[in-house]
């Protein structure tokens, strides 16, 4: 059973995500949430597999609250907002977030996206993933989040240390999480890197927990993002 925790400030949304959720015989929705603070004490507590994450709360937003939750390692976090500006996506993303969803998406998507990061996978919103690609794979965009001029796409010194000590990280891959951070690049589940590589499951999972804490990120679109930055996607 995926156990999972919602998050949002509005009652009836969160009521409306219950019942909608109540409908798959495979999730239970154990808690609730109507700010930032609290989702990160629930899940401190409640310990979900997945916590369903608005962005824009009152006190702690759904940012920093994923933030604190990543690094803790208490859940997956799945964003789910009606907010698709840039600087929303981006800071979810950046800090950890497995999944990014809009609240416009049909049920049955909402649901397989808990299902998917549940089980490891990465899920973006179709909307804006070609945005969050350009994002962090062109000089431009690099630069306008989160990487400055001086870093890995700008120029100077301090975009060679810093791309030294990406590659170094990367240099640390064996052959076959060098393959499967490939296959995070172009977008593939566990289950089809499985199908691909003709391995188990199960060791895809060890493999991409493996390429996470080698390339010392958080989540599989963080390591898609670098797969890209590298020329492997």
């Amino acid at each position: 059973m995926i156990t999972v925790l919602l998050a949002d400030d509005h009652a009836a949304i969160r009521a409306g995500l219950r019942m909608m959720i109540s409908t798959a015989d495979d999730i239970d929705v154990v808690g609730e949430a109507a700010e930032g603070r609290a989702a990160v004490t629930n899940a401190r507590a409640l310990r979900p597999d997945v916590v369903v994450m608005d962005v824009r709360m009152p006190g702690v937003d759904g940012v920093e609250a994923t933030r604190q939750i990543v690094a803790e390692r208490l859940s997956q976090v799945l964003v789910l907002t009606t907010f698709d500006v840039d600087e929303v996506v981006f800071g979810a993303l950046e800090v950890g977030a497995a999944g990014f969803l809009l609240k416009t998406a049909e049920p049955e998507a909402i649901i397989a996206a808990i299902r998917a990061v549940a089980a490891g996978d990465g899920v973006v919103a179709p909307e804006v993933t070609r945005r969050v690609l350009a994002a962090f794979t062109t000089p431009d965009g690099a630069a306008r989040h989160g990487r400055a001029a001086g870093g890995p796409t700008g120029e100077g010194p301090e975009a060679d240390s810093t791309g030294v000590a990406e590659q170094a990280l990367l240099d640390e891959l064996t052959g076959r999480e060098v393959e499967v951070l490939a296959a995070l690049g172009r977008g593939l589940s566990n289950q089809a890197i499985a199908a691909e590589l003709f391995i188990a499951e199960a060791t895809v999972k060890t493999h991409v927990s493996r390429v996470l804490a080698k390339l010392q990120v958080t989540s599989r679109m963080q390591a898609a993002i670098r797969a890209r930055e590298a020329g492997l996607a």
